[in-house]
């Protein structure tokens, strides 16, 4: 878990660029989750595919081997403890971590084949995943559980797979920051997600996919109410001030993520980003994500 109040230092590249930064990658990492391909090689492993949580779990938590519910939830951190129970450690009776992230290898491979076709061989491509190589390298992941076992991992060879690969070491990087600086504003897991409704980030029914129970939402919005953070009646309302924290938890979680960023220094973050944009269309286009997220990209 990171800890509740990091230190970093003074960033030079803008935090609006660091977010984009953080957006162009999201939906490239996100498809493994999502994509047709994804699925069949959770069936072949052995999962249930009638929902998408069972393959999820075992996706983003097999780097950090076959983990318990309590490091589990502890890394996810928005998830209920009884939705992580659900799934973890079941998953590993279905397959071990290691033939888990074969598959996610052999996911992401198809899935980039078939939305990118001819372009994963692309001088383009090639390029965009050097220099996310080298962002994804230049990250410090002390503290920082998801993106310290995706890390760990041995990079693959193929470009596509390397620029997935970075990307997600990236925004796991990056979530786990933002887990930091949820705390340091004293926001548990369910305030975090009731609070980030309140600001119209998304609709409180997406957020409540993560299945914290009617009691314990009702005792988050009722503790945020006394903090002054929520509008005591009516729907959940961020007051001023609960806005306010709102956006001290995105700038702090920027701050947190810039180290990458000011690894390749704003020449080469440039032309990442130039080179990022097309596959960003390419992901956003296939239709396979959804349109409304807990994350509030672009609304944060």
């Amino acid at each position: 878990m990171p800890d509740q109040n990091p230190v970093s230092d003074a960033i030079t590249i803008e935090p609006g660029r660091v977010r984009h930064f953080w957006q162009l990658l999201e939906p490239l990492h996100a498809l493994l989750y999502f994509a047709p391909q994804s699925l069949e090689e959770a069936a072949a492993l052995g999962f249930d595919t009638g929902e998408r949580w069972p393959s999820y779990f075992a996706w983003r938590a097999a780097p950090l081997g076959a983990a318990g519910p309590d490091r589990v939830g502890s890394a996810f951190y928005s998830f209920s403890p009884e939705m992580v129970g659900r799934y973890i450690p079941a998953a590993w009776d279905v397959a071990s971590p290691e033939a888990v992230l074969a598959a996610r290898e052999r996911a992401v491979d198809r899935a980039y084949r078939a939305l990118l076709g001819d372009r994963v061989d692309s001088p383009e491509l090639a390029e965009a995943a050097a220099l996310a190589r080298r962002a994804a390298e230049a990250a410090d992941v002390e503290g920082r559980p998801l993106a310290a076992a995706n890390a760990a991992l041995a990079w693959p060879s193929a470009p596509h797979l390397v620029l997935w690969q970075a990307a997600t070491i990236l925004r796991e990087h990056r979530g786990d920051g933002h887990i930091a600086a949820l705390r340091a504003a004293g926001l548990d897991p369910v305030e975090a997600l009731v609070s980030f409704a309140a600001i119209g980030a998304a609709p409180e029914e997406t957020f409540q996919s993560r299945q914290w129970s009617a009691p314990d939402w009702a005792a988050a919005r009722e503790r945020l109410v006394r903090r002054g953070l929520l509008e005591p009646a009516g729907p959940a309302t961020a007051t001023a001030a609960g806005r306010a924290l709102r956006a001290e938890v995105e700038r702090h979680t920027d701050e947190l993520a810039a180290g990458p960023c000011e690894a390749l220094g704003s020449a080469d973050l440039e032309r990442l980003a130039a080179l990022l944009g097309d596959f960003w269309v390419a992901a956003i286009g296939s239709g396979l994500l959804p349109m409304t997220t807990t994350l509030g990209v672009g609304k944060a």
